[in-house]
Formats: structure tokens, C-alpha cells, sequence
């Protein structure tokens, strides 16, 4: 800095961040390259769609290991989560939920031969962390897996991926603009009642329009399912921002510019594909 506390010239500008916290510009960015990806799978050979799950869980799963062994020192039993969680997503489209979990069992036997040769100290922390780590990240996102497997499947993952972005998008620009009220300070600070109101407007909007156009549903199934995604894609938020805190870091990782790791932009989506695969399952049966 020069002595007028002017930024010099060979210093370089901090990034542009939003009201909410954000770099805006990259977020958007990578957002829209993220989603341009996803429907260029969709709409080519839908399993190319299982491809890109299947690399989200690892990297996110990666992730999650990490952060679990810098914030707390725990030791995720990595090959047989990582390999486990291909397992479970991989067979989630032949087989759906029998095999994703027979997969996730078979997982569970493995954690637990596998960490014997460590000993017991920390055996069941490290055991109930690489369990943990499976079902949260591997066997939610199997849900997304079967979300595209009927005959209507694409359409199924984009009511699914639209809910949870208009739930963000809603919830964020009501959120800067209108809100006042916080709705879980202790747990994450920006968020507040007027931002979950303008998701939950987005959502129900959203998933009338969705699940009608798309699936030739109801529209109040459209409405209720909307609705159901805002509540699991703001609950997913809060979650992970507790994991977050109880580690003490402020991200999962740094992969994603405006975003922090691939796992901070899962937390939402995970929860709700377990809840949007069941609701599709009850109003619009394959």
C-alpha cells in the first residue's frame, strides 16, 4: 500500500465478493459450466450422467476424508470408502436399491477389516467417521443415480437439479436483499427467514412448473415437491455448516473458485435427491 492508502499497482485486487459473502462472478461461473456439463450428459447417453455422479462422490468423499483429518484428526479408512462408493453408485442404476445397498453393506464389512491394522486406539471414531462418509455423501447421491433410470429419467434429474437451484437462488437473492431475521446464527450467520421465504416461493413455483410440464404431473404434487426440496436443500446447508464448524474450517476444499470444495456445493443436492427420488417415486411412479 502507498503512504495514502492507495493500493499500489503491482498489488493485486482482492476478488470481488457479493453482500452474501461470495465471489459472485466466479460463483456464477463455475455454476454455469457445472450445469452446461450436466446437460450435455443428460442429453447425450444418460450414462455418462452416472460417470458424473460417480466422480462428484469421489472427489466430494476425498474432500470430507480430508477435512475430517485436519479438523479432528480422524482417519477415514480411504481405500475401502472410496472404492465402496463407486460400488454403491454404480449399482444403483442396474440394480436401484438392492444393490446400492448390498454395495454399502459389503462397504461396511470392509471398513472394518480394513482399519483392524491400525489398532484400537481411535478404532471406533475412525470406523464410525469412513461409515459416515459412505452413507452421506455415496448413498444420498445414489438416489440421483435412480432419479435418471426410467424412461423419463432426464426429466426426473432436471426437476430434481432445477428445485435445489431455485431454492439457492431464491433463498440468495431475497436473503441480500430482504433479510433481517437470522435463522440459525449459531450455525450459519447469513442465512434468515426472508431468504428461506424467497426459496421456498422459487421452489413451489418451480416444481408446479417442473413437474407438470415435464412429467405431466399434478401441479400441487409440483407445489408439495418444490416445497420439500427447499426444506432438505436449506437443511443440507445447515449441516454441513455444523460439520464445518465442529472441524473448524470454513471449507471442505478449494477446488471450486467462488464455491470452496466440490462437497460445499453437494451439501444441498445430497439430501434432496433421497427426498426428490421418493417424492417422483409416489406422484409420477415410472
Amino acid at each position: 500500500m502507498s503512504a495514502g492508502g492507495e493500493q499500489d499497482a503491482a498489488e493485486p485486487a482482492p476478488p470481488r465478493t457479493s453482500r452474501a459473502g461470495r465471489d459472485l462472478r466466479a460463483a456464477i461461473l463455475v455454476g454455469l459450466g457445472l450445469g452446461a456439463v450436466i446437460l450435455v450428459a443428460l442429453f447425450t447417453v444418460r450414462q455418462v450422467f452416472v460417470g458424473l455422479v460417480a466422480v462428484a462422490v469421489a472427489v466430494s468423499m476425498y474432500e470430507l476424508a480430508g477435512a475430517l483429518k485436519r479438523g479432528a484428526g480422524i482417519n477415514v479408512a480411504y481405500v475401502p470408502v472410496l472404492v465402496g462408493g463407486q460400488a454403491v453408485v454404480w449399482l444403483a442404476w442396474p440394480f436401484e436399491r438392492s444393490g446400492m445397498l448390498t454395495a454399502f453393506v459389503v462397504t461396511i464389512l470392509a471398513v472394518l477389516i480394513w482399519r483392524l491394522k491400525d489398532g484400537a486406539d481411535g478404532y471406533l471414531r475412525d470406523v464410525t467417521a469412513s461409515i459416515f462418509t459412505v452413507a452421506y455423501v455415496a448413498m444420498f447421491a445414489s438416489f440421483a443415480v435412480m432419479l435418471v433410470v426410467p424412461e423419463d429419467g432426464v426429466f426426473r434429474v432436471l426437476c430434481f437439479l432445477i428445485g435445489v437451484v431455485l431454492s439457492d437462488t431464491g433463498g440468495y437473492a431475497a436473503g441480500v436483499f430482504l433479510g433481517k431475521h437470522p435463522m440459525a446464527p449459531t450455525i450459519s450467520p447469513k442465512k434468515s427467514w426472508e431468504g428461506f421465504a424467497g426459496s421456498m416461493v422459487a421452489g413451489m413455483v418451480g416444481g408446479a412448473l417442473t413437474v407438470g410440464l415435464m412429467l405431466g404431473g399434478q401441479w400441487w404434487h409440483g407445489v408439495l415437491f418444490g416445497a420439500a426440496l427447499v426444506v432438505t436443500a436449506t437443511t443440507g446447508d445447515l449441516v454441513e455448516s455444523l460439520i464445518k464448524r465442529d472441524l473448524g474450517l470454513k471449507d471442505m476444499g478449494t477446488l471450486l473458485p467462488g464455491h470452496g470444495g466440490l462437497m460445499d456445493r453437494m451439501d444441498s443436492l445430497l439430501p434432496s435427491a433421497v427426498v426428490g427420488w421418493l417424492l417422483l417415486h409416489l406422484f409420477v411412479p415410472g
